[in-house]
């Protein structure tokens, strides 16, 4: 249930006899924030503000702190997700939350299956297709956490994987799918520069996602940042050095934002 259908039903509730209006009052003081213990708080008011729901970071996170935060967040979010999430601490979650998900390649835990992606079955939330490019099978987790992401929030994605500008006919193969896309998300690290040929090529938005994969000089993604922030080509927005996650909401951002005004012109 979302959060506007559970304060629909809450109401109806009151306005039926079944909900006393003081029993009412206690619930709908945790609508816009829930207390979890004496370490977080959360935001159950983000969906209605942002589209999207508050998502766990799990990193510095003990596992039964996380475990007590997505307990809480499932009562009023569809999509409880935690990021970040390494396979020792998934172990330790499954003893406590029976039915978690884990998708190991993008280190995300959630309590809800990842949906039908196939595009002839899958009953999209939102309109629109989300390409994800990366430059070389080390991308992967840092591409998969920002796929994942993604489809979980509803959303089509389509995979291009190893396909950096070491060998651009692999790249230039894909031309028909970058046309396809709504929304790209290039993720490459060393040099940086799979972006900038990308957004050559493309006449929708670019995400460029630099990564911290590289020899020393690389900086543990410095250069590849850099490289995509003096991107010589037009149209490319560029997030922080392995942040799959925030490309992938940047994305569906987007992309609601289009379906919003094709709303209102109809």
């Amino acid at each position: 249930m979302t959060q506007p259908e559970a304060i629909r039903h809450l109401l109806n509730a009151v306005a039926q006899g079944e909900v006393s209006p003081d029993s009412a009052l206690d619930k709908l003081k945790y609508f816009n924030y829930e207390p979890v213990g004496d370490f977080a708080h959360i935001d159950h008011h983000r969906t209605l503000r942002t589209g999207f729901p508050e998502v766990i970071w799990g990193l510095g996170k003990t596992p039964e702190q996380i475990a007590q935060i997505i307990e809480v967040m499932r009562q009023q979010t569809p999509v409880v997700m935690a990021t970040r999430i390494e396979p020792d601490v998934y172990e330790q979650l499954r003893s406590q939350v029976p039915d978690l998900h884990y998708y190991p390649m993008a280190r995300i835990c959630t309590v809800q299956a990842q949906p039908d992606i196939n595009p002839q079955n899958a009953n999209f939330a939102h309109p629109g297709l989300i390409s994800i490019l990366s430059a070389g099978t080390s991308d992967l987790p840092v591409a998969e956490e920002a796929a994942i992401t993604a489809e979980l929030c509803g959303f089509q994605v389509k995979r291009l994987w190893d396909v950096g500008v070491a060998g651009i006919h692999r790249l230039l193969n894909q031309r028909d799918a970058i046309v396809d896309a709504d929304v790209l998300i290039v993720v490459a690290g060393m040099e940086g520069a799979l972006p900038s040929v990308v957004a050559g090529l493309a006449d929708c938005p670019v995400i460029a996602v630099p990564t911290s994969i590289g020899y020393g000089a690389s900086f543990n993604g410095l250069a590849a940042l850099l490289a995509m922030l003096n991107s010589c080509a037009a149209g490319v927005g560029v997030v922080n050095i392995d942040n799959g996650f925030g490309a992938a909401m940047l994305a569906g951002k987007i992309l609601r934002t289009a379906e919003r005004l094709s709303n209102k012109d109809d």
